[in-house]
């Protein structure tokens, strides 16, 4: 990130409570849509000690938001390692993923430093996460990288194996078109030359009617989360352990089919809570 001209003299070996105190303060964590729900649990208590390491080491935010781009990559590469082996390690790394992308933003804080181009690299790492996730649980679904190489030596396992590998595709554009759909209503609002939104319930309310009806069950029912990086590789993970059990991957196929039911109804729900909302009234 670009350094901040006024950015204040900060000791470059802080303690925990000077780095909780500047890099945690509450207009941060209180926001509506601040934290994921493991930052809130755990991670925000942990992250304090990995980002001292960060600035003892003297990396930049950016560096630390590269090290969450290549670990959330990772956490979809390793699928296609055969076996429970890519279904246990996926969790483990978005784990990490998440840890980084605390701990960029506690260094940028600390440091006094931002830049369009760190909010960039962090909109990069989330949505090419959360497209390679499902992409490639396609492709262990389908049997791996081999399954394909013989599906197209023999066509006529093609249709069973690179029909996962389409449904793989379809889930991992709806969930990055359900991701844009936030980015686009920023883009609208600036393009319009409107303020930028306040981050409160009542701007994110529907209009009274059908759909702030359907957005209150959902709130009991929340499989409009189930997308994000860290809820897709916790679900993978129980496949995992469930297709140990059964002894074939037939949970994980079924897991690819209700991910994708599931992100297609969110998308079209948030688009309707989008539009009924006070997010794009002049």
């Amino acid at each position: 990130m670009t350094a901040n001209p006024q950015s204040p003299a900060r000791p470059a070996r802080p303690t925990i409570a000077e780095l909780r105190a500047v890099c945690q303060p509450p207009a941060i964590r209180g926001r509506r849509t601040a934290e994921h729900w493991v930052g809130d649990l755990y991670q925000r208590r942990i992250s304090p000690y990995v980002t001292r390491v960060l600035v003892r080491l003297g990396l930049s935010a950016n560096a630390v938001t590269w090290l969450m781009i290549v670990t959330g990559w990772s956490s979809g590469l390793v699928l296609l390692i055969p076996g429970p082996a890519g279904g246990l390690l996926c969790p483990v790394l978005t784990q990490l993923q998440m840890l980084w992308d605390a701990s960029d933003g506690e260094v940028a804080r600390w440091r006094g430093t931002s830049s369009p181009f760190g909010v960039f690299l962090d909109k990069v790492g989330h949505y090419t996460t959360e497209a390679l996730i499902p992409l490639l649980l396609g492709v262990r679904v389908a049997g791996g990288p081999g399954a394909l190489l013989d599906a197209v030596r023999d066509p006529q396992q093609a249709g069973a194996t690179f029909g996962w590998t389409t449904l793989g595709a379809v889930l991992a554009l709806v969930i990055v078109l359900n991701k844009a759909l936030n980015d686009m209503v920023h883009v609208a609002r600036a393009s319009a030359g409107l303020e930028r939104l306040t981050d409160d319930a009542g701007t994110a309310a529907p209009r009274p009617g059908l759909v702030a009806s359907a957005r209150r069950v959902a709130r009991f029912l929340p499989f409009h989360r189930l997308y994000h990086s860290i809820e897709l590789s916790l679900l993978i993970l129980v496949a995992t352990v469930a297709d140990l059990v059964v002894g074939s991957d037939v949970v994980t196929q079924w897991l690819l089919v209700g991910l994708t039911v599931a992100a297609s109804v969110s998308l079209v729900g948030h688009f309707l809570v989008i539009a009924s909302s006070r997010k794009l009234r002049a």
